[in-house]
């Protein structure tokens, strides 16, 4: 079973990877960059203190927590664990991968760290702010992009995608419910 699930991961990979466009290389290579999101969280981290004040710090290690177990599983545990090549360095899909500027990634890559790492904030800011702000649903969305574009670049399967989000849907979940504990017996002090 577990061989038929890795060749559909193959399959769907490929094509994903194949509907590739020129025009779109820079802009998925770009949207792949840790380091270009850096002005998004810090207005992400200036909109927390704006909201609650000193508790702000609380909600901010949340966050911290959230992503720093999510790719501690993902990169630290899995990866080296797993030891599943990436589709960019992958012997039997030499020719068959595209990349751009020739960018492969690390050798191994089950589970992805952008996926979880992403999907970890967006679950946690979804549910900090579901009541008072609905619209950071659409983080999902900006999630869901950049893990697409690590299928895109040829450095991740979809299924290191999924597990990387579920990762993170999870850590990010948990941590939102520690921060919440913690804003509420910081509240009565």
């Amino acid at each position: 079973m577990l061989e038929i699930l890795l060749e559909w991961d193959k399959a769907l990979f490929l094509w994903l990877n194949g509907l590739h466009t020129d025009w779109m290389d820079p802009v998925m290579f770009w949207i792949s960059d840790k380091k270009i999101w850096i002005p998004f969280y810090l207005l992400i981290a200036g909109w927390i203190i704006r909201e609650y004040k000193w508790k702000g710090i609380i909600v901010l290690l949340g966050i911290g927590l959230a992503i720093t177990a999510t790719d501690q599983t993902c990169s630290g545990f899995m990866k080296p664990f797993f030891e599943r090549f990436r589709p960019s360095r992958n012997p039997a899909l030499e020719g068959l991968v595209h990349v751009v500027n020739d960018y492969r990634g690390g050798s191994f890559g089950f589970s992805s760290s952008h996926a979880g790492n992403t999907f970890s904030l967006a679950t946690f800011l979804f549910f900090i702010f579901r009541n008072k702000y609905p619209w950071f649903s659409w983080m999902f969305l900006w999630a869901a992009i950049v893990s697409y574009s690590r299928i895109y670049l040829g450095v991740h399967y979809p299924g290191d995608i999924l597990v990387g989000a579920a990762i993170g849907t999870i850590y990010g979940y948990l941590a939102y419910r520690l921060t919440c504990y913690s804003l509420v017996k910081f509240a009565k002090k």
